[in-house]
């Protein structure tokens, strides 16, 4: 049980559109911040990404401390379980428990829409802000480089 009064709390949180923080990443996936885990208290992080046709993605890669959830809103995303890719379209679920291998692409030739929920809500904001900062800066990483930004946001390659 995580809350143990009698009574309830006025606590809920309301954030309008227009005040979520976005990240442009390569190719131009816009990344919008709409719960982050400081909003939510730290149970759980949900990001919607917006990929235009040919957007890259992830290489297959997991984490230790979270598991990473994909709900697809619009288009087509390619995600990968560790075996198999397959293409999720509007409506489909895709979670990932801690450790497992996974990644995903846009290649289906039309923009597309998921959002992505992290639980618990770990700062993955913090890391999405150094991509763009690095695209925008266009800035080339060493292969040792890119596995130490990853190691400091829990991030591994599979």
């Amino acid at each position: 049980m995580s809350y143990t009064r009698d009574i309830g709390e006025i606590t809920a949180r309301y954030r309008p559109a227009g005040a979520v923080e976005r990240s442009t990443l390569r190719a131009g996936t816009v990344v919008r911040y709409v719960a982050t885990g400081e909003v939510t208290n730290g149970q759980f992080g949900l990001f919607e990404w917006q990929m235009p046709h040919g957007a890259g993605g992830t290489s297959a890669h997991f984490h230790k401390t979270f598991s990473e959830s994909f709900y697809v809103t619009s288009g087509t995303v390619r995600l990968f379980n560790g075996e198999a890719w397959v293409d999720a379209a509007k409506g489909d679920f895709f979670y990932v428990p801690a450790g497992g291998i996974h990644a995903y692409h846009n290649d289906s030739g039309s923009p597309a829409v998921m959002l992505v929920l992290f639980a618990p809500g770990a700062p993955r904001e913090e890391y999405f802000r150094e991509l763009a900062r690095i695209s925008a800066e266009g800035r080339r990483l060493s292969d040792d480089d890119w596995i130490g930004l990853w190691a400091c946001h829990d991030q591994y390659p599979a």
